[in-house]
């Protein structure tokens, strides 16, 4: 039997001919670490995207069987110094102040001057970086940007950069999501194990510990003061959801099965980016997005701009709603939550799904779009295993990812990743039941009225 060694090996040798084979029919060559990210035609290519989770995965497992334990400890240990370092360049705008320095880079004075740091120190902070292979080291002390550091240069020239922090991330989702991690998320990771090991009963997440506050994360991106920080996060948010293909939620359910007029209820959904994805697919039925009133104001202006006429034929109504309330749709054909659930410990998700199920017909369905957290083991009845010997979960393309996210929701506002059993648990003590699941980066759970 093939080893453990050679297998993850042999993953990655025949995964990388794949890609240079990839590359080599459209007439390219891989993308070099040591030039600055630009888009390519196989970007989002699926079968280019699968064969690099394989390597991904098997590389990371094949360095934590290699390493000596002890190394690998001092490795993971210690990783707070990459976010903090990596935030302190994405904050003094490192990236920007390289984007036209081209491929010889700028010398560390130079660049400490633009960002009024002491070039010793970020001398420091750089080669930190660089070892990791976020930016490069020219020659010494002189850095560049590489693919993966020019994907933090931001939409606006630095002069504004420096000035205007409100509008300092608007269309820059991957500092947006730097800064929001090494920020508040940063802060609040401190208390994390506090948070597990104590579990005050009068706090809701280690966020509240670290920043002094009773609020919850989306009041207090409301407070004076941080309503920059409210649209950072918002800009690192909508690059993520960009990420999705719209067939998500296209083809996440049979839509066209419902009959013309059936109402659709999207709960929680925002300005309707999802909305109106399904209404320009299925115009033949009538759709409801509901959220708290100081959305729906900017709701109507998306709508305004991108499809004034479905508001006004009344295919498509806007409606202010807080789903901790009784909801007032009833009988819909459809209720559906995105990304609400994870944002939400259980005892708060009870409430949101009973008060829809408290106003279901005996027909209606109810669709959950979100993540459904693997397992790093095999699963009696789970989907077929990736090859020998990867972990269960793929480790870090998928398993690492979700787990991320999962540690992220409960240190900030004690939400939380679930697993398929506790969907289904979630809706059985909510009076539903599970009729299917459609996988995907996002799957769609499927229940009906128990």
């Amino acid at each position: 039997m093939t080893s453990p060694l050679t297998a993850l090996a042999g993953l990655i040798s025949s995964g990388v001919q794949t890609l240079e084979s990839a590359y080599a029919k459209e007439g390219l060559s891989f993308p070099s670490l040591d030039q600055p990210f630009s888009p390519g035609p196989l970007d989002k290519d699926p079968d280019v995207a699968a064969t690099t989770r394989l390597i991904v995965a098997a590389a990371h497992q094949i360095i934590a069987t290699v390493r000596a334990p002890m190394d690998t400890i001092q490795d993971y240990a210690p990783a707070m110094y990459m976010s903090a370092t990596l935030g302190l360049a994405v904050d003094v705008n490192v990236a920007d102040v390289l984007k036209d320095a081209g491929t010889q880079g700028l010398h560390v004075h130079d660049i400490g001057e633009k960002v009024d740091i002491d070039e010793v120190k970020l001398a420091r902070v750089l080669r930190y970086l660089a070892t990791r292979h976020v930016f490069k080291e020219v020659t010494p002390n002189v850095f560049s940007n590489n693919r993966i550091s020019s994907v933090l240069v931001k939409a606006h020239p630095l002069e504004q950069l420096k000035t205007d922090k409100l509008t300092k991330y608007e269309d820059a989702p991957a500092a947006a999501f730097v800064g929001h991690c090494t920020d508040e998320a940063l802060a609040s990771s401190a208390f994390l194990a506090e948070y597990i090991h104590e579990a005050p009963a009068d706090v809701d997440a280690p966020f509240n510990l670290a920043l002094k506050t009773p609020s919850k994360l989306w009041n207090w991106y409301e407070e004076p003061g941080n309503e920059w920080r409210g649209r950072r996060f918002n800009a690192a948010m909508k690059g993520g959801g960009e990420h999705f293909p719209s067939t998500l939620f296209t083809e996440g359910y049979d839509w066209k099965s419902l009959k013309p007029g059936s109402t659709v209820v999207d709960v929680g959904g925002s300005v309707g980016t999802v909305t109106i994805l399904l209404h320009k697919a299925y115009p033949h039925l009538k759709y409801i997005l509901q959220d708290l009133e100081p959305v729906i104001g900017d709701a109507k202006k998306f709508w305004d701009a991108q499809s004034p006429k479905s508001i006004t034929d009344g295919s498509v109504t806007l409606q202010a709603q807080d789903f901790f309330q009784p909801q007032t749709v009833k009988n819909a054909d459809v209720y559906f939550l995105r990304l609400i659930l994870h944002d939400w410990p259980d005892s708060a998700n009870v409430k949101i799904l009973k008060n829809i199920r408290a106003v279901a017909a005996p027909s209606t369905k109810l669709i959950i779009f979100d993540s459904i957290m693997p397992h790093a083991c095999p699963e009696p009845g789970g989907p077929p295993p990736p090859p020998f010997p990867l972990l269960a979960n793929l480790g870090l393309p998928i398993g690492g990812f979700l787990t991320m996210m999962d540690m992220q929701m409960l240190n900030i506002i004690n939400g939380q990743e679930r697993t398929l059993n506790q969907f289904v648990e979630l809706g059985a003590v909510t009076g539903w039941k599970l009729d299917g699941v459609k996988p995907g980066i996002l799957a769609a759970l499927v229940f009906s009225p128990a």
